[in-house]
């Protein structure tokens, strides 16, 4: 079993509507920007344990470091549901909004603020994986005060969409929605905790054995039956009802202030989501340099999507130089 350097302990918050889960490391100290973790879709904030146990004990000495589990992801759900036993109780919500992440976020970072005895307007720094790279880009550009430096791993976006794809779009997201009440969309069961390790190694190759059986259990738990299910909310499978507008994110990329890092796999993962051609990271590179041309760019060998496992420690360097540069 993988063995913890860096334990965390877990509060819970209540924000818009939500009780958050919140996972902690470090300690705050008031010279030291607090640090933000934000996860990708059907993800938890316990799979950056592996990148926070790559930092030296001395970096978590002087500063604390905030992971949410996204509202309808892990143990983030409806105040409704606060008080049920059930850990897969997600409420009645029968699909999610992308803007609800951005207001969540700031409300999380609110309610830090506060908490912590910082002036309203204090900044943070924010790194986010994949989902939680595009919101923690688009945040950054809503907000850029509060934004000191951002680091984005493997948040790609998504190709560009056209207005005459919106009929069929809005046909889809209402044909889910009615298979959600159906029952006839939902995510994949397991026979235990073994069987969701097995499915983790199988996306992700390159995550030992030892990492794979230790994430399971904050990946997944037991349901009533004994079967182990995804703790993530299946309306989260619905397709967002609004297109994609590749204009409108880079006019919110261009008022991104803050000093931006973008961490990718050397390979390349956006092959294995999109038809060839449909969108690149050659495009994506594009988009960068038509919006934030002062970006930095790191390619982290022998890693994939999931880069904070499949290489914690260099990606816990690249961080580590990158905050300390702003200090």
């Amino acid at each position: 079993m993988y063995s913890i350097r860096h334990p965390s302990h877990s509060l819970y918050l209540p924000l818009r509507g939500f009780r958050h889960h919140l996972r902690q490391w470090g300690q705050h100290r008031p010279d030291a920007t607090p640090l933000l973790l934000l996860h990708g879709w059907m993800d938890v904030s316990a799979s950056w344990q592996f990148m926070v146990d790559a930092l030296p004990p001395a970096w978590l000495a002087e500063r604390l470091i905030v992971a949410p589990d996204w509202r309808g992801f892990g143990h983030s759900r409806p105040l409704e549901c606060a008080t049920a036993s059930d850990p897969l109780a997600y409420g009645s919500a029968d699909h999610y909004q992308f803007a609800d992440y951005l207001a969540d976020l700031d409300a999380l970072i609110a309610h830090l603020n506060a908490e912590l005895g910082r002036p309203a307007g204090a900044a943070f720094d924010v790194v986010g994986h994949s989902m939680g790279g595009n919101v923690a880009m688009l945040y950054a550009g809503v907000r850029p005060a509060l934004v000191r430096r951002l680091v984005n791993v493997e948040g790609f976006g998504m190709p560009a969409s056209q207005p005459e794809q919106a009929p069929q779009r809005y046909a889809r997201w209402l044909d889910e929605i009615d298979a959600l009440r159906q029952g006839t969309l939902a995510l994949k069961s397991y026979t235990g905790a073994q069987a969701v390790a097995q499915r983790l190694r199988k996306t992700n190759p390159r995550l030992a054995p030892e990492k794979s059986d230790w994430l399971a259990s904050h990946w997944a738990a037991p349901d009533a039956s004994g079967q182990w299910q995804v703790l993530g909310h299946a309306a989260h499978k619905i397709v967002n009802p609004h297109l994609y507008r590749a204009d409108e994110v880079l006019a919110v990329w261009r008022c991104i202030r803050a000093p931006l890092l973008v961490v990718e796999a050397q390979a390349d993962s956006l092959g294995q989501w999109y038809r060839q051609g449909e969108y690149t990271r050659d495009q994506f590179h594009q988009r960068l340099q038509a919006a934030q041309p002062q970006c930095r760019i790191e390619q982290l060998p022998d890693a994939g999507h999931m880069l904070h496992h499949d290489q914690p420690a260099a990606l816990a360097a690249l961080l580590q130089a990158f905050f300390a540069d702003g200090a």
